[in-house]
């Protein structure tokens, strides 16, 4: 499966934006489909994941804030961003796997790959 994700930007602290993930798939409910980010420097990090079955998972750092969904009808993986903070500054990639991984968190258990798109939060 292809991804293309996009809605990044430039935005104040304190403020909002949401990221969309475009799928090839025909129902992306068939996958296991999350999010990354990577800044400058570290390692990449998840962010969140929704099951094939609908569960979802948050990392620590944005639970409360961020909040991931699904759209079947235009195969669009979503995550709004709320109440951004300085160091929620990275580039965001959307991720899919077929099958369900306990290692949900880590980025090698990831088959596919969207492009990425970049978040700045200025303070």
């Amino acid at each position: 499966v292809q991804l293309q994700a996009s809605g990044g930007g430039l935005v104040q602290a304190g403020g909002s934006l949401r990221l969309s993930c475009v799928a090839s798939a025909r129902r992306i409910s068939n996958y296991n489909m999350g999010w990354f980010r990577q800044a400058p420097g570290k390692e990449r990090e998840f962010v969140s994941i929704i099951r094939e079955n609908g569960a979802i998972y948050y990392g620590n750092s944005v639970k409360g804030r961020f909040t991931i969904s699904r759209y079947n009808n235009n195969s669009t993986l979503y995550l709004q961003m709320n109440n951004l903070k300085a160091e929620d500054t990275a580039v965001y990639y959307c991720a899919a796997r077929t099958t369900w991984s306990v290692a949900y968190w880590m980025p090698s258990q990831y088959d596919y790959w969207g492009q990425g798109t970049l978040v700045t939060v200025s303070s």
